[in-house]
């Protein structure tokens, strides 16, 4: 049975390793080494980040990181979630994105964006299912390897904020 907790520093050699592991991929982010907890834990939001777990196994997580330091963006955020390869395909990532809201939203969030490379159909298709649209594309933001990537830009606006 599959059981979401919010994230404690504890977790951290587990995240680590899925975070280790999308970064392999090629698909999961620009980063290309596993930042350490003191580094990661300033770069995100504290009331949002959770982690799945299986009869006591971190298998997956989920974080929100501040847009801006300008008090105006104070509502928006950025979403992470990844799940470890070992269990892709499970709805992992699913559950973990949909707590991401409800507790966004609770936490008084109206905007959750994302960045996400235009080959990494999953995670695309993952954060349409669950309300996010394209807003539009950044092409050529950044070089993997020697080699330009674009990445689509999605957002979902809480429904809980809009007049």
């Amino acid at each position: 049975m599959l059981h979401l907790r919010t994230m404690s520093e504890n977790d951290w050699p587990m995240v680590a390793k899925i975070y280790g592991q999308g970064i392999a991929t090629g698909q999961a982010t620009f980063e290309t080494e596993i930042p350490s907890w003191e580094k990661w834990d300033s770069s995100h939001l504290k009331a949002c980040r959770f982690v799945a777990e299986r009869e006591g196994e971190v298998i997956g997580w989920a974080a929100l990181s501040p847009v801006s330091s300008r008090c105006v963006y104070g509502g928006v955020a950025e979403v992470s979630v990844y799940v470890s390869t070992a269990h892709l395909g499970q709805k992992i990532g699913s559950q973990l994105l949909k707590q991401l809201i409800l507790t966004s939203e609770a936490e008084g969030f109206w905007t959750l964006q994302a960045g996400i490379f235009r080959e990494n159909k999953a995670s695309i298709k993952l954060h349409t299912a669950l309300g996010f649209r394209e807003i539009g594309y950044r092409e050529k933001v950044g070089q993997m390897n020697g080699v330009w990537r674009d990445t689509i830009l999605l957002e979902r606006r809480s429904k809980l904020f809009q007049h």
